[in-house]
């Protein structure tokens, strides 16, 4: 049974930080909105309007917020696993990492057999080399990434939160001092891959963070926003990053891909930044009318997130298909479109979630059971193999699906059948591996 918004606004403890709740959804409504703009489709395929207008790229240091989500996961996985602990005797990670994974886990697996079906089809009609047509195949799951860096700090949520309850800041400067020194050797001393260990020492930073605002210990928000943008454009200025706060065609070095100490500054500056903002947006979201409206809202923001690449081509598919010419982007043409094809890309996300909401509807309350010995390394184990799934099929895309097309995954070569394939087998460890009475969570 389905709870409305109206019902679960309404049954919200009195404790509960709302601020955490807001974050979670405009930071990935800033994501979706980011990318039906970036995303200049002309005549020659699909381009990168910051790219385009290279002017543009000093946006990304307030509308690049993925930061803010993992800080914000951070935060709730803290009280989540806490509360889990409190009240479950014996080893409790195999039921926490089920517990968290179920609603992010079901609408992901959905869209990527959905997917992988159209993909399927799609090549086997002899039509997958279409420039729209294979650029989609390969764009679409491109933002998988982020739900397997989002995998990853799942799984080292409680090694890091004790390390965190030992150390605090320290355990957060420990973090930042090796991914400043990984850059170091990157760009310094010219060590090849090294950077690859900032996918994870980066993100695990910021969300570090999230733990500290969970034992409200980050007291000088202001202080951290200064230093963060400071450290940003320091490095931006005389160092060898960029200026865009995303990865950018063609560039030999990116702040995203993989992540980078100027990255992490930018962390640090948009962390305070919504810090600062906690206290008047309290105010607001005590109003029920508000808090309705973010209720309802994450209860479909991974669901939206998954498809609204998926909206935004299928408009461009419409144009196509319907005779309209598609103007050069960054032109005056071009712009006069942006708003009515993001009201129609907003208009058909929706539809899309109206129909596949129920695979993020959360699962009904129970007492939490203890697992077994053996749960643990089991759920240890999906979760390792469902991230890399996640990650290989972001890298593949679905456009090599039938001719092997591969690519390199922690220097081995994956396909997009075998992706999938570890996704699926990934979530199912993890989802037999701990009791079958289900747990809800703080967060």
């Amino acid at each position: 049974m389905t709870v409305s918004a109206r019902t679960m606004a309404a049954a919200t403890p009195a404790d509960r930080d709302r601020y955490v709740d807001l974050l979670r959804v405009a930071s990935l409504g800033t994501v979706i909105t980011g990318h039906w703009l970036m995303a200049a489709v002309g005549g020659d395929g699909i381009g990168n309007l910051l790219a385009l207008v290279p002017a543009l790229q000093v946006l990304t240091w307030g509308l690049q917020v993925m930061p803010v989500f993992f800080f914000v996961g951070g935060f709730s996985h803290a009280l989540s696993y806490r509360s889990l602990a409190r009240r479950t005797e014996g080893p409790v990670y195999a039921a926490f990492l089920r517990a968290r994974l179920r609603r992010l886990l079901r609408p992901t697996l959905v869209f990527v057999l959905v997917w992988a079906a159209v993909a399927l089809a799609v090549q086997l009609a002899g039509r997958g080399d279409g420039t729209l047509t294979g650029a989609a195949l390969r764009l679409v799951t491109q933002p998988l990434w982020f739900i397997g860096i989002y995998l990853a700090m799942v799984a080292l949520t409680p090694p890091l939160l004790r390390l965190h309850e030992r150390h605090g800041w320290a355990a957060f400067a420990a973090l930042a001092g090796a991914a400043a020194l990984v850059d170091v050797l990157r760009f310094a001393l010219g060590v090849p891959y090294v950077e690859f260990l900032n996918f994870a020492l980066v993100w695990l930073a910021v969300h570090q963070l999230g733990f500290l605002r969970a034992d409200a210990r980050i007291r000088r928000p202001a202080a951290l926003a200064a230093a963060g943008l400071a450290g940003a454009a320091l490095l931006v200025a005389f160092g060898p990053y960029p200026l865009s706060m995303v990865g950018m065609p063609g560039e030999k070095v990116s702040n995203m891909a993989p992540p980078t100490l100027a990255l992490l500054c930018h962390g640090l500056w948009l962390v305070g930044a919504v810090q600062l903002a906690a206290r008047p947006a309290a105010a607001r979201l005590a109003r029920p009318r508000v808090w309705r409206a973010v209720v309802a809202a994450n209860g479909v923001a991974m669901t939206a997130f998954l498809w609204h690449l998926t909206a935004m081509l299928a408009v461009y598919g419409a144009q196509l298909a319907l005779g309209v010419d598609l103007p050069e982007p960054a032109t005056a043409a071009w712009w006069a479109q942006v708003p009515v094809r993001i009201l129609a890309a907003a208009a058909l996300t929706g539809v899309l979630v109206a129909l596949l909401r129920r695979f993020e509807a959360p699962a009904p309350a129970g007492p939490a059971a203890p697992a077994g010995a053996a749960a643990g390394p089991v759920a240890a184990f999906g979760i390792t193999l469902c991230l890399l799934g996640v990650l290989g099929l972001s890298m593949t895309g679905l456009g090599g699906l039938l001719d092997g097309h591969s690519a390199t995954l922690v220097a081995l070569p994956v396909t997009a059948p075998a992706a999938i394939a570890m996704a699926l087998g990934g979530a199912w460890l993890v989802e037999r591996s701990a009791p079958a009475r289900r747990v809800r969570l703080r967060g």
